[in-house]
């Protein structure tokens, strides 16, 4: 009797114990692939981060067919990285998404120009063809566009926008005069074909006074209303916000932990410690709380676009400090 009271009594504790270990699943659907642009995700599961606030965290890299809204919109996702001007948009269009936390404080994306088209102001731009992203990323182009008065039709008094790939090709082959790109990646892929940085003109969003929020992370509305949820995107800021304060003070070791998650093995170690160096520039400074100021900026470029604005009315609770307040 007193055997199998042992027996039972360690069954028991047992169970207990499996119970106290199991960690809650939370699947992230990034805006783009491996890279150093998400270090503190790849730097927070690596070093235990996640593992520490009892979450088992998948990462599943985006690509340029992916967008992340419709992904989380399809249950493909508990969490998601986009950019505000997309995610906006897609709230509008009935994708009811979330802005819970915003560890990007600054924006990344400018125009790059080669100086021999002649272009020296945003003025210039008119007659020129210009290389924009698309599948979301086109609206910050829009709304400045629109609010210097450029037409996009191809115009004379306008541009013509050349749906751009993401790479560098079209200014490279000199079928634009200018393209879209980030400090923290195309551009460097111009100097590393070869074209000296004298030689070119950048635009950047931020001294434009055009810049909109980059990189947040965005949860499905009704999944605040879950207070298990709540706690589970809690633990996960707090322990991404680790991540990225960790990535801020180790570049080098985060830019390693990146290339261990880079699948394709397209990445390169020089690529990516240059690319750590600058994103740590926008994240500097961050809890990962978002700024109001920002977000009221951002909404009021959008919806600047004059008969075709990015967003046609103000937002209604697109964003929550719910999940950062007194993190």
């Amino acid at each position: 009797m007193k055997k199998l009271l042992a027996l039972a009594l360690g069954l028991s504790m047992a169970l207990a114990s499996g119970v106290a270990m199991a960690k809650d699943k939370l699947v992230l659907q990034l805006k783009w692939v491996t890279q150093a642009q998400f270090a503190g995700y790849y730097v927070a599961k690596d070093k235990g981060f996640y593992d520490a606030v009892d979450l088992d965290v998948e990462i599943k890299p985006g690509g340029p067919d992916i967008a992340p809204a419709q992904v989380i919109a399809g249950g493909g996702a508990d969490v998601i990285i986009d950019w505000m001007p997309s995610a906006l948009a897609s709230r509008e269009k009935g994708v009811p998404i979330v802005n819970i936390a915003q560890p990007f404080k600054r924006s990344g994306m400018m125009l790059t120009c080669l100086k021999e088209s002649g272009i020296k102001s945003p003025e210039d731009f008119r007659g020129r063809t210009l290389g924009v992203w698309f599948f979301g990323n086109e609206y910050p182009f829009l709304s400045w566009m629109s609010q210097l008065g450029i037409p996009t039709d191809g115009s004379d008094n306008g541009v013509k926008v050349l749906k751009q790939g993401f790479n560098v090709d079209p200014l490279l082959q000199k079928q634009a005069d200018c393209i879209s790109t980030m400090t923290y990646n195309e551009y460097w892929q111009i100097i590393d074909a070869g074209i000296a940085a004298e030689d070119l003109i950048t635009f950047q969003y931020e001294d434009q006074g055009v810049a909109t929020l980059e990189d947040g992370i965005y949860v499905m509305e009704a999944d605040l209303d879950d207070p298990k949820k709540v706690d589970m995107f809690q633990r996960f800021v707090k322990a991404s916000m680790q991540g990225w304060n960790y990535a801020a003070e180790n570049p080098a070791e985060a830019a390693d932990i990146v290339l261990e998650n880079d699948a394709t093995g397209a990445q390169t170690e020089k690529h990516q410690k240059r690319m750590m160096g600058e994103i740590n520039k926008l994240v500097a400074g961050s809890d990962g709380s978002l700024n109001v100021a920002d977000y009221d900026r951002t909404v009021k470029s959008l919806l600047s676009g004059g008969s075709d604005p990015v967003i046609s009315k103000e937002p209604e609770g697109a964003h929550t400090d719910k999940i950062t307040k007194g993190m």
